[in-house]
């Protein structure tokens, strides 16, 4: 397990970034793709669809675009995923199998703010004042079928529609993300993830990690202890 550490400055706000991933036990190989940028405030959470080379190049193209578009605000961050959602296509042609990853980032904006960006489910928390909060919608058949009441969540339709993507990178429908922006307040702790995190570690557990001041190795070992059924990969940002 390789642990990523980064200091940024947004707005007065100082943040600590800390940032790992681990293969889990089904998988023989780590199909998540993560990158934390040193210099500015960005953190890139990708993670592919399947264990084929589709996987592996739907995420490496999606992260290495992203950062290079990436720029503060709606029509940028809009053009930014327009560019991965061509760049994932193109890369697909040359693979006998599924090109497509989620799309999961953190930017930093210019008035002590952050932009979060969301394609798939993978996700992002922010834990203020005690309380935990899922800031993104999980983009998938399941998600919609609960929402809806078609459904209920314990239900087998549910379990068999968590991981039918509704959007994602390198859908033929080039859908556009869900942009969210934040203000940064002292104490607060978001958490970037993976469906490895937040579907073998509850929302309640989470909480208690986060509020604890958790490393992101432990929240990473945690996932192992109770199954490691996907890769997982963690980025934990705290604002002081």
């Amino acid at each position: 397990m390789r642990i990523r550490t980064a200091r940024w400055e947004i707005g007065g706000r100082r943040l600590t970034v800390t940032a790992g991933s681990v293969v889990g036990n089904r998988y023989p190989d780590n199909f998540d793709v993560l990158h934390l940028d040193e210099v500015r405030p960005l953190a890139v959470v990708a993670d592919g669809m399947g264990d084929g080379p589709g996987s592996t190049a739907a995420g490496r193209t999606t992260v290495a675009v992203f950062i290079r578009e990436a720029a503060t605000g709606p029509a940028a961050l809009r053009a930014a995923v327009a560019a991965v959602q061509v760049a994932v296509r193109d890369a697909g042609r040359a693979q006998p199998g599924l090109t497509g990853c989620t799309l999961t980032a953190f930017l930093g904006g210019d008035d002590g703010d952050a932009w979060i960006v969301q394609l798939g489910d993978s996700r992002a928390y922010r834990l203020r004042d005690g309380c935990l909060e899922l800031l993104t919608s999980d983009h998938t058949a399941a998600w919609l079928g609960i929402l809806n009441g078609w459904y209920a969540a314990d239900s087998r339709e549910a379990y068999y529609d968590r991981h039918r993507l509704t959007r994602y990178a390198g859908h033929p429908g080039m859908p556009e993300p869900d942009l969210l922006n934040v203000a940064l307040r002292p104490g607060d702790r978001f958490l970037l993830c993976t469906d490895g995190v937040s579907d073998q570690i509850d929302d309640r557990a989470l909480a208690r990690l986060l509020a604890d001041g958790t490393p992101v190795e432990t929240v990473l070992d945690q996932t192992l202890r109770t199954g490691g059924d996907d890769n997982a990969t963690a980025v934990l940002i705290h604002v002081s």
